[in-house]
């Protein structure tokens, strides 16, 4: 993006073509495992990707999981700044040779060193974890296309079935009793279990446990590789256009602006940011151009050195927006809101944000994986820190958030100059 060399400097020796500039940190995949990232309730078997995108950089494969690809829980809003210097890259790459040289593990001793350094986003990742957290960002995911959730009593069930994935093609249902993966029961399963054995790490088959109406059945299914769905546009009735947005993955951004650029003349739009973990900061000031003609987006630190991000001229800054937000929105989707309430862009409707404004960057460890460190935090145009405290939207709304928001937006009504 115009401005920012945060969009654009690769992080020093991770290769792969992965394109990953310094990013803040998502939690594509932690936010997957807690419901917070598929369109429906529940979770989708996505495989552990990002701590915002992510809400996007490298991410934990579930909150609280053990080192080597999982760091220690991350903050909710309102935490107070983690204590203690955050790791540096040398410190981190020697605790992991040193490890090495005595034939121990040099990820397990990173992992260690970022943990004793209070860098609670801080993580380590093995190869292949980095290599799934790539895919994801690139709106990818290794799984069979079901959504699960836990139901009323307390059973896991599938939510939804993707239209012609391995799941859908097998003839699995919404509603459907999933009792077993691979064997292993899961009613007594945290959900963030049951994702991680939907995913699973080294077989290219998985056999669920099935019961319908009564009657159970075991169904084999073969990963594949699908594609997400980070952008979903609804026309309404009246014409205003809903643009719900989950993830900032690749493309997010062009996604976003088409979705404004031909919606009907003068219609207002309300962006949907509830459950989004974050993702690419690129994709994010993309977004936001969408709504903005130039300006500033966010300034962030890294490593005490101020930096900041800028819109792209030519957005659309006549047509009426209200942005929808709860804890849930995380990260890269919290700078978005930020530029736009800042700015005076649009009316935020819902719950205050996660509270994620921290900057990481990746660098490889000498044994192949990749340590993700914090650098520095964003802060939103107006200069408000983002991190620990999230965005409080304008007017807050509970379980009717979506109606009360559309209410707001009848009240804005449509753009200067726009016909009936």
């Amino acid at each position: 993006m115009p401005g920012s060399d945060l969009c654009r400097r690769r992080p020093r020796r991770v290769s792969r073509g992965a394109s990953l500039s310094l990013v803040f940190v998502t939690v594509l995949a932690t936010a997957a495992a807690t419901d917070s990232l598929p369109r429906d309730p529940g979770a989708q078997d996505r495989p552990p990707a990002a701590r915002p995108s992510g809400p996007g950089a490298l991410a934990p494969v579930a909150a609280g999981a053990p080192v080597t690809g999982a760091p220690p829980p991350g903050p909710r809003a309102g935490d107070p700044p983690p204590a203690g210097p955050a790791a540096d890259e040398g410190t981190v790459a020697r605790a992991a040779a040193a490890a090495e040289a005595d034939g121990k593990s040099g990820a397990r001793a990173a992992g260690e060193a970022v943990r004793r350094s209070g860098d609670r986003w801080g993580a380590v990742y093995d190869r292949r974890e980095y290599e799934t957290f790539r895919q994801a960002l690139d709106g990818q995911y290794t799984g069979v296309g079901l959504w699960a959730r836990r139901s009323g009593d307390g059973r896991v069930e599938v939510a939804r079935v993707r239209a012609g994935g391995p799941a859908g093609r097998a003839g699995i249902r919404a509603g459907d009793r999933l009792r077993t993966i691979d064997g292993a029961a899961v009613d007594r399963r945290p959900v963030t279990e049951v994702v991680g054995l939907l995913r699973g790490r080294d077989r290219t088959h998985v056999a669920l446990g099935l019961e319908r109406a009564g009657r159970s059945w075991t169904q084999s299914l073969t990963r594949t590789t699908l594609s997400t769905e980070s952008v979903t546009v609804e026309r309404l009735d009246d014409g205003a256009v809903v643009i719900k947005v989950v993830a900032f993955t690749r493309g997010t951004g062009t996604r976003v602006r088409e979705a404004v650029r031909t919606a009907p003349e003068g219609a207002g739009v309300l962006l949907d940011l509830r459950g989004n973990s974050g993702g690419l900061v690129h994709e994010a000031v993309d977004a936001a151009s969408a709504f903005l003609d130039g300006g500033l987006v966010a300034t962030y630190d890294v490593r005490g050195k101020e930096r900041a991000l800028y819109a792209a001229p030519g957005g659309d800054t006549a047509r009426p927006v209200v942005a929808l937000v709860d804890g849930g929105t995380m990260s890269a989707a919290e700078l978005v809101t930020g530029a736009l309430k800042d700015r005076g862009r649009a009316v935020t409707v819902g719950a205050r944000t996660f509270g994620k404004g921290s900057v990481q960057m990746p660098s490889e460890l000498p044994d192949g994986s990749v340590a993700e460190l914090t650098v520095g935090h964003y802060r939103t145009p107006a200069g408000h820190d983002v991190d620990g405290e999230g965005i409080a939207p304008d007017l807050p709304a509970g379980e009717g958030a979506q109606q009360r928001a559309r209410n707001v937006l009848d009240g804005l009504g449509t753009a200067p100059g726009a016909s009936d």
